[in-house]
């Protein structure tokens, strides 16, 4: 697993981020174990506590779940992982739509933006 941190933001915060859009995006499925605490912050090369923190956010959020002593899986609740895919792709959206405004560029040329450049991709 690979991570291009920023400065701006906790590193406990990306690491959560990350996980949403693997979950998100299907690469990780609902019930999928995935890394230990410690092989996280490993692969990472960040500090366990961090690891932990992020974690612990995680299953706050009901992201991630553990039972007793087995490792730590995705969770089955498809509702919640729809939910948080809607919530990713708005993100994205009102960020854009920001930055339309700023330069107050047109909604159709908007529109035909994304179009022309998703179609694209």
């Amino acid at each position: 697993m690979k991570i291009a941190f920023n400065k701006r933001d906790a590193v406990y915060v990306q690491v959560v981020h990350h996980f949403k859009q693997l979950i998100a995006k299907g690469e990780l499925a609902p019930g999928q174990q995935i890394p230990s605490r410690r092989e996280l912050a490993s692969d990472l090369r960040i500090n366990p506590n961090t690891a932990q923190r992020a974690y612990k956010e995680m299953e706050e959020e009901g992201l991630i779940y553990t039972e007793s002593n087995q490792p730590s899986k995705v969770t089955q609740d498809k509702a919640l992982i729809e939910g948080m895919r809607h919530g990713i792709i708005l993100e994205a959206v009102q960020a854009f739509i920001g930055s339309m405004h700023e330069i107050n560029v047109p909604l159709d040329e908007c529109v035909q933006l994304v179009k022309t450049n998703y179609e694209a991709k």
